[in-house]
């Protein structure tokens, strides 16, 4: 038995230094050390690891359920009409609380004594509105409603009453308006817009599901009446138990309707080297740019 180990080892060991060495180029694994992964079935997944094109597919926005990818929820269930169905299309605003729109004043990053609009927001870099990914301006929310003290001339995109109740109590002044993606451009950052050379936009209308929400002189809406927007400042005093001051603070007059800075009009080019306004000398684009943005577009 010890004779036949001793011819097995030496046999072994005969096929060992005959073999050549051993180089990285020769290293394989054994048969079976290496295994393909777990194949997952679409119908079983759940938690969107597919193989093939799903794997390799743009991934769906936020709040959608996983489950079926060609069939989401909201189409296997029809009845909930509008989950997801305008995320693609909906407008966003960003908050702008009057608690943090008086820390802004008192740290001197905003004058009260001026309009404030998006541009002067803006300037203080404390905000970052992005067009391309539909953000269209600021909505004013109440919290620091009890205590805002400045009687400002503020414009924005949205309000709610708290905070319209909240300014014109301390005597200012609110409006809100809409900013189309060309006017918005140039609003945000008007010396990068000057710098360019472009030509001061006209703010255009806004679209057919705004424009009951700036006509209606509850909400302060540019477009809407003068007098109508006096009845409901008093309308709301009553309501919220509060008394308007005797004459208003601010006298600064208002932006028209097309105007997207104050005191200049659309359509003038400004030079900030030679700090001049030029306003347009053709007879057609005097024209244009002199017409009222309602004349062109509602008539």
């Amino acid at each position: 038995m010890s004779q036949a180990l001793r011819s097995a080892k030496e046999r072994a060991l005969q096929i060992v230094e005959q073999a050549s060495k051993i180089r990285i180029q020769d290293a394989r694994d054994n048969l079976g050390a290496r295994t393909s992964g777990r194949q997952v079935r679409k119908a079983n997944n759940q938690m969107g690891h597919t193989q093939g094109a799903l794997e390799r597919a743009a991934k769906p926005p936020l709040g959608w359920i996983w489950g079926d990818f060609f069939r989401p929820w909201q189409r296997m269930f029809p009845g909930e009409k509008h989950f997801n169905a305008d995320i693609n299309v909906r407008r966003e605003y960003i908050p702008l609380s009057l608690i943090e729109l008086t820390r802004l004043i008192d740290l001197g990053w905003i004058d009260p004594s001026k309009p404030i609009d998006i541009s002067t927001l803006c300037r203080t870099q404390k905000f970052q509105i992005n067009p391309n990914i539909r953000q269209y301006g600021f909505d004013l929310t109440e919290e620091g409603a009890d205590s805002f003290p400045y009687a400002i001339d503020i414009e924005v995109q949205y309000a709610t009453q708290s905070a319209i109740a909240a300014v014109e109590k301390a005597g200012g002044r609110i409006r809100t308006s809409y900013y189309d993606v060309n006017a918005l451009e140039a609003a945000i950052d008007p010396k990068k817009w000057f710098e360019k050379g472009n030509v001061v936009p006209q703010r255009k209308a806004p679209p057919k599901t705004l424009i009951g929400y700036y006509m209606d002189a509850k909400n302060r809406g540019y477009l809407a009446d003068e007098s109508d927007i006096e009845n409901n400042r008093i309308n709301l005093a009553n309501i919220r138990g509060y008394k308007l001051p005797d004459h208003e603070m601010v006298t600064e007059p208002l932006k028209t309707v097309d105007q997207v800075f104050h005191g200049i009009p659309a359509g003038s080019v400004i030079s900030l080297a030679d700090k001049k306004l030029y306003s347009p000398t053709n007879e057609i684009h005097r024209e244009y740019y002199s017409k009222q943005v309602a004349d062109k577009q509602y008539s």
